[in-house]
């Protein structure tokens, strides 16, 4: 099992666009859920807490194997919200390991 965690620094400096763009990433993300095969399980918000150190959102998904995060990486669906993701963001981090 690969654990897929990917945190974003969104652009925006308001707090209201930031609430908006941080549902948008999310909302973007979870319709993935049932169209892309390889997705065991997969959680997506906002941040709650410690918001001048923190990051603003984040995602945890799970594959069974790490050729399943690869078909995610690479399916369709999956490349059409990259870039309005990107959009939105001015950075990622990401780590991928071994459950």
């Amino acid at each position: 099992m690969i654990r897929h965690v990917v945190a974003w620094k969104l652009a925006a400096t308001e707090q209201e666009q930031k609430a908006a763009d941080a549902a948008t990433i999310s909302g973007l993300l979870q319709s993935l859920v049932g169209v892309v095969p390889s997705i065991s399980a997969l959680t997506v918000g906002p941040n709650r807490a410690y918001f001048e150190s923190n990051w603003d959102v984040a995602l945890v998904a799970d594959f069974e194997s790490l050729e399943g995060l690869e078909a995610y990486q690479s399916h369709p669906a999956h490349l059409e919200v990259v870039p309005q993701i990107k959009a939105l963001v001015s950075g990622r981090v990401a780590v991928d390991f071994e459950l």
